[in-house]
C-alpha cells in the first residue's frame, strides 16, 4: 500500500536561495534607482509567484516599472547561473527524500519557482527519480491558491487527508490548509516558526530528522483514519 504524499516546496525548505534571492531583487531595485531592499521585506514575499511578489515588494511601481522591475528580477538571476551558481541544499535534505522515497512514499514539488527554476532543480543529481510531478506558479495560480497542490493529488491519485505539505512560509501553509492537507512547517527557511504556527502549521520542523519524525506520525494518523 502506497505511503501518504509529500509535497515540498523548494526555496527555503529543500534549498537554500536566501542569498540569490536577496541579490537579484536587490540587482532588480539598483536597475529601477529603487533603495536596496532589506533582507526582511524580501523573505516575506518568496513563495509567491515573481509578478505578485514584486508587487508586493513594491507596491507603489506603475504597471511598466513592475514589468522592468520583473525583467531586471530575472536578468539578475540568469546572469548568476550563467556564471555557474548553484543554490546549495540544506544540509540533511537528499538523505531525507531518498529515505522517504525507500519507503513508499509519493512526492511532489509545490513551488514559487517559474517552470524553468524547477528544470534546474530537477537536474539535480538524484532529483528526477524521486519525484512524481512538479507544480509551479507558471502553471496556474500560484500560493497560496491551492491550486498546484490539488494537481499534485491528482497527479498521485492521493486525497487531501493523505497529503501533507512540506514547506518553510506561511503561503505554504494557507496553500495546504486551503487545499484540505496537513500543513507541516520547516523552521530553517524564509518565514519564521512563529509566523507558520499562527498561520495554521500542524508542527515546525527544527530540522530534518525532526521533520521525518513529523512525517511518519502524520502517516501513521493517515493510515488508521483510511
Amino acid at each position: 500500500m502506497s505511503r501518504p504524499l509529500a509535497v515540498f516546496d523548494i526555496d527555503g525548505t529543500l534549498v537554500d536561495s536566501r542569498a540569490s534571492i536577496l541579490k537579484a531583487a536587490t540587482d532588480a531595485a539598483r536597475a529601477l534607482g529603487l533603495p536596496d531592499p532589506h533582507y526582511d521585506r524580501v523573505r516575506q514575499i518568496v513563495g509567491l509567484s515573481l509578478p505578485h511578489a514584486l508587487a508586493v515588494l513594491e507596491p507603489d511601481l506603475g504597471p511598466d516599472e513592475l514589468e522592468r522591475f520583473i525583467a531586471a528580477f530575472r536578468d539578475s538571476f540568469a546572469r548568476m547561473f550563467d556564471a555557474g551558481h548553484e543554490e546549495p541544499l540544506y544540509p540533511g535534505a537528499m538523505d531525507t527524500l531518498r529515505r522517504l522515497h525507500r519507503d513508499g512514499w509519493r512526492l511532489s514539488l509545490a513551488t514559487g519557482q517559474n517552470r524553468r527554476g524547477v528544470a534546474r532543480n530537477l537536474a539535480r543529481a538524484g532529483w528526477a527519480e524521486l519525484f512524481l510531478s512538479s507544480h509551479c506558479a507558471e502553471d496556474g495560480p500560484g500560493k497560496p491558491d491551492p491550486a498546484m497542490l490539488r494537481a499534485a493529488m491528482i497527479a498521485a491519485g492521493a486525497d487531501a487527508g493523505s497529503t501533507i505539505m512540506i514547506g518553510d512560509t506561511a503561503h505554504d501553509i494557507a496553500m495546504a490548509l486551503a487545499a484540505g492537507a496537513a500543513a507541516q512547517g520547516v523552521g530553517w527557511g524564509f518565514h519564521t516558526v512563529e509566523e507558520q504556527l499562527a498561520a495554521g502549521a500542524r508542527h515546525v520542523a527544527t530540522d530534518f530528522d525532526d521533520l521525518e519524525a513529523a512525517l511518519e506520525r502524520f502517516a501513521r494518523a493517515a493510515q488508521d483514519a483510511a
